[in-house]
């Protein structure tokens, strides 16, 4: 039989510094979008390393779609990301990037998951309805405005002056004019 040398390493552990009781513990606070691109950056980081190709089956495409409407269901529930193989993770994170936002909070990153998804089905529909039906959705979103009409108000800020000599003209063509069926006789004095 042979023998094979290999170097063990220990680091340094220093004195006093308290060790975290869990995985948990040593993480630091991260939403949920935060905690899917370290895991991911992780698994391709060691992906790399071996040259082991990630390749979702249907199964965990599967699963990662439905953790991802989980959370966009109820945006406060924190999977145990652990728990889920590498595969779907990276889909998850995958689909995460692709709409830019897919975990949405609020109202501005729902408008954007709402922007996103709307390009992506007009640069992916198969029928030029179907594009028009996604590019028309798109114009209408607020911000985009591309087929809003719009309406200029000019407000015009004038002294008592000149308003007065306004009104006053007026009244001179409407002497002798019909208003609503009487005739405006000329009694303002000059």
């Amino acid at each position: 039989m042979s023998e094979t040398n290999q170097t063990v390493v220990i680091p340094h552990i220093e004195d006093n510094i308290p060790l975290p009781k869990n995985n948990a513990e040593a993480l630091p606070d991260m939403t949920a979008e935060e905690e899917i691109q370290a895991r991911t950056n992780t698994i391709k980081l060691l992906s790399d390393i071996t040259d082991e190709v990630i390749e979702p089956t249907t199964e965990d495409i599967e699963q990662a779609e439905e953790l991802a409407k989980e959370m966009m269901i109820n945006p406060d529930i924190r999977p145990e990301f652990g728990h889920y193989p590498n595969e779907t993770m990276a889909y998850l994170a995958g689909m995460v990037a692709q709409t830019n936002c897919m975990l949405v909070k609020d109202m501005a990153d729902f408008k954007l998951h709402v922007l996103n998804r709307a390009v992506q089905e007009a640069e992916t529909a198969k029928s030029s309805r179907e594009r028009l039906a996604a590019l028309r959705m798109i114009g209408e979103i607020d911000g985009v405005d591309a087929f809003k009409r719009k309406t200029e108000i000019t407000h015009i800020t004038k002294s008592g002056d000149d308003l007065e000599k306004e009104l006053l003209a007026t009244i001179e063509q409407l002497k002798g004019s019909i208003v609503e069926g009487e005739v405006i006789e000329s009694k303002i004095n000059d």
